[in-house]
């Protein structure tokens, strides 16, 4: 039995909103348990101002966080690769863990502003808590 904590890296396009979501959500849950990373395949300038709002309101904060592009080191570094969403185009790392959450699109649906960007979140946390469960098991 290994006691390396484990690492996650959650990759979106932008690396401005569902990256850095599930980034976040995946810290406030799991504290120091779990190395969390995001990055963009084409990162943006900003991070997404609702997408921030909708972790405010949970009482978590992404201040410092910025979109970062996808690189050999931290591919090399984790044990998992979670790409959001449908936009980012990654090969699968060898070796690793590698998932596409085709997470939920309210948008779709006609479901707009901070309506939308709550049901995102709701989506990725949901997702987020059951990843998080299988990488530290609960004894």
């Amino acid at each position: 039995m290994t006691t390396q904590k484990p690492s996650v890296l959650f990759v979106c396009s932008k690396n401005g909103g569902k990256s850095q979501m599930a980034a976040a959500l995946m810290r406030d849950l799991a504290g120091d348990s779990v190395n969390v990373h995001s990055a963009g395949t084409k990162p943006g300038t900003d991070l997404n101002a609702q997408s921030v709002e909708s972790l405010s309101e949970l009482g978590i904060s992404v201040e410092g966080e910025f979109p970062k592009p996808v690189t050999p080191e931290v591919l090399d570094e984790v044990d998992a690769v979670i790409v959001l969403g449908t936009e980012a185009e990654l090969d699968a790392p060898e070796g690793k863990r590698f998932e596409i959450w085709e997470t939920d699109e309210p948008s779709l649906r006609g479901i707009e502003g901070m309506e939308r960007m709550r049901l995102v979140r709701d989506d990725i946390r949901a997702r987020v808590e059951a990843l998080y469960a299988e990488l530290v098991p609960q004894s």
